[in-house]
Parts: structure tokens; C-alpha cells; sequence
């Protein structure tokens, strides 16, 4: 994480601000303000922000990290060199506004579901090199995580069987080549599942684009058998009729890629 900051400074810093230092150097008291109502998350990169720049400049905290806020929310104080505080600004408030605009969509949709028994995961369609803080963002919003990567689960898709040629071969190496990783399977239709629900020592099927209709089968077949993740064109409009046919997960990959920042400033007083 201190990496990714010290990138982002770099990145916006350049060879140095010149327009602050137009400035007459002194101490200066600033607020950052929530515009929207929002779950806030990030405070750790926020913070760090500022620390790479100045070591003295201090923030004091009005809320907790996961915390919803409303519109016109003083969040925290800063405190410090008025140069100092400008250098950081716009990369602290990048950190800020990105992570809680993850949390607050995360924290919409697990609101929508909230009286099934579904869980709400995330995917790998994060933004590069932002994966660690998004996710923690999705558990901010109440939200699962699914893998991190490509390392900590096996999930076998379309491209992975059809490289093999069946979906019985390629989970057999699989499960030979890594026993000890969780073993995910991607199936398209209700008979690939059938297929798939005959294999033993897989952990979970993802079903991927299935309609209401044919997951609702899906899950009645799959009961007590194997629990069950859908995926694919599910949003807030039909998440719930999603939820309700009884899916064990649904990951979504829009509350990391298909984000709005949440409106935050920073004013001196």
C-alpha cells in the first residue's frame, strides 16, 4: 500500500508544485467535506497521503472507516503547512473518494438482498494495482470477498475447457496438480451443470449469465450438493429477483470497475 502512494504523489508531484509555492508558507487549518451521502473508506491511504508529504501535518478523524455519512458531512480536520496540505490534496482525496464510491455501491446492493441468504462478492475486475484497497472497500459496504487472484483459488472457465477439450479432464488435473486450492467451475447452461454436479471435490459452480428462469433450476438441482455463485449481467434493477431464487453468492464486478468517485473537497478555514 505505501508503495501505491508514494506512486501516486510521484505520479502528480512531478519535479515539484510550483503553484504552491507562489505561497507564503504557514500553518493552516483545513475540513474535508462529504457533498453525498456515502460509506466512507480509505482513511488509511487518505492518511498516508499526507504523511509521505509532511510527517507533522495531523487529521483528526469525525467518523470510522465503513461509516455512512450524509451530504455536507465534515468528515475530518487537517492540520499542518498549508504547501504541505495542497502537495497531498488531490491524490489523498483520489485514494478517498475511489475506495467509498466501491463501498457505497457494495453497500447499496447488500441493502437490496439483505432478507435473503445470498452473499454479494466482488471479482478480479479491479482497478491495477488498486485490488488490496477494494476489496477491503467491498468490506466496508458489507460485501464478501471472492479471490484475490490468480493464485489463492482455481476457477476453471470456458477458455480452460475449451483449451483441454472437457470439463471432466480439465478438473481432474486440477485436482491433481493443486489438491489443496479451492476449485471453482464455471458452467454456461443447465447441462453443463448436470456434468458438472456428478464431479466430486469441487467447491462452488459459478453460473455464468443464466437467467432468473434457469438459475431458480440451478439451484433446486444443486441443493445439498454444492453451493452455487451467479454472475453476469446482474445489477441493482434485478439483483433482488437474482437473490431470490435462492443462489448461495452473486458476484459482481461493476462495484470495482463501473464506479462513480463520491464528491469530497477540502477547504481551508
Amino acid at each position: 500500500m505505501i508503495d501505491i502512494v508514494k506512486l501516486a504523489l510521484e505520479e502528480d508531484i512531478g519535479i515539484g508544485d510550483f503553484s504552491s509555492e507562489l505561497l507564503a508558507t504557514k500553518n493552516v487549518t483545513a475540513k474535508t467535506i462529504c457533498k453525498q451521502t456515502a460509506i466512507i473508506c480509505g482513511i488509511e491511504y487518505f492518511e498516508k497521503s499526507f504523511k509521505y508529504i509532511d510527517k507533522k501535518t495531523k487529521i483528526n478523524w469525525l467518523i470510522k472507516e465503513g461509516e455512512q455519512v450524509t451530504k455536507n458531512s465534515i468528515i475530518c480536520t487537517i492540520y499542518g503547512n498549508n504547501k504541505s496540505i495542497l502537495k497531498a490534496e488531490r491524490v489523498a482525496l483520489n485514494f478517498l473518494q475511489t475506495l467509498s464510491s466501491t463501498a457505497t455501491i457494495t453497500n447499496n446492493l447488500v441493502k437490496k438482498v439483505k432478507t435473503t441468504k445470498v452473499k454479494l462478492l466482488d471479482t478480479r475486475k479491479t482497478i491495477p494495482n488498486l485490488r488490496l484497497a477494494q476489496k477491503k472497500a467491498v468490506i466496508c459496504g458489507g460485501g464478501f470477498n471472492h479471490r484475490f487472484g490468480l493464485y489463492d483459488a482455481l476457477m476453471l472457465k470456458e477458455n480452460h475447457i475449451a483449451s483441454i477439450g472437457s470439463i471432466d479432464k480439465v478438473v481432474k488435473i486440477a485436482q491433481d496438480k493443486y489438491p489443496n486450492l479451492a476449485l471453482i467451475v464455471e458452467v454456461e447452461d443447465i447441462d453443463q451443470l448436470k456434468k458438472v454436479l456428478k464431479i466430486n471435490n469441487i467447491n462452488r459452480i459459478l453460473c455464468d449469465n443464466f437467467s432468473i428462469k434457469d438459475l431458480a433450476i440451478a439451484v433446486k438441482l444443486a441443493k445439498g450438493i454444492i453451493e452455487l455463485e451467479a454472475s453476469g449481467g446482474i445489477n441493482e434493477n434485478n439483483i433482488v429477483a437474482f437473490a431470490n431464487t435462492g443462489v448461495d453468492y452473486i458476484s459482481i464486478g461493476d462495484i470495482t470497475k463501473n464506479i462513480k468517485a463520491i464528491d469530497l473537497s477540502i477547504r481551508f478555514t
